[in-house]
């Protein structure tokens, strides 16, 4: 997934994913100058902060 699909799938603006993506430690890898990440790990990432 990319960046926006990411903001799209998390519903928030894309400017809070980019700004937060370090921090919050959301499963991105770089790609060249792309940042992307696997639907899969997104969705444990997701499960990992309920807790």
């Amino acid at each position: 997934m990319s960046l926006d699909e990411v903001a799209r799938y998390l519903a928030v603006p894309k400017s809070w994913v980019y700004g937060n993506w370090k921090g919050q430690k959301i499963p991105f890898k770089k790609v060249g100058n792309a940042l992307r990440c696997r639907p899969t790990d997104l969705d444990e990432w997701l499960d990992r902060q309920s807790l």
